[in-house]
């Protein structure tokens, strides 16, 4: 697979490589040079992995709220 370079040095991931890779919006991107050759490796956000692994209950806003502040003024006293 072949892409151009534009004038603002961007270029496009192709369709197939984007899919295989798993790649989306905002992903990063590393790139290196290796004796002369460029290599790009996808960045994967791996904290997603562990979405819904810890269970917590309902919180209390108003009693957050109220420790925040508490917290806040022992900070300035």
């Amino acid at each position: 697979m072949k892409t151009v370079i534009t004038s603002k040095f961007q270029t496009t991931i192709p369709k197939k490589i984007r899919e295989k890779l798993k790649l989306s919006v905002n992903d990063t991107l590393e790139w290196n040079v290796e004796r002369g050759r460029i290599t790009v490796l996808p960045l994967h956000k791996n904290f997603l992995l562990h979405k819904n692994s810890i269970k917590t209950g309902a919180g209390d806003i108003g009693k957050d709220i109220s420790l925040a502040r508490k917290l806040r003024s022992e900070k300035y006293r």
